[in-house]
């Protein structure tokens, strides 16, 4: 449900970010990301949640079963706007650059 499980190609200016090099904040977004994802779809264990660092950013990736892509993004694109809502406040708190990424 987290961490890197395919081989991604990795984008000039992104470094992908294992386990082994998460630092606790990380981590914690990472499992709070993971929660919410996982509780809204039906097929919790496609779920794989992806830390890359963009310049001075965290981007976490969220890769969900084709069939729940619909429920992640929401009507309009509202659950997505959520997720980034609630991470600009967790962003907030912790003096962390976080970014969130839908990848299909």
């Amino acid at each position: 449900m987290s961490a890197p499980q395919d081989n991604a190609p990795v984008e000039p200016g992104e470094l992908d970010l294992g386990n082994e090099d998460l630092n606790i904040g990380q981590e914690r977004v990472l499992e709070l990301i993971s929660y919410i994802v996982v509780n809204l779809v039906e097929h919790p264990d496609a779920v794989v949640v992806d830390v890359v660092r963009r310049d001075d950013r965290d981007v976490y990736c969220v890769k969900v079963h084709d069939d729940d892509l619909g429920k992640i993004i929401g009507k309009g694109g509202q659950t997505a706007r959520a997720l980034r809502v609630l991470l600009a406040a967790v962003s907030a708190r912790t003096n962390q650059r976080i970014g969130l990424d839908i990848v299909e």
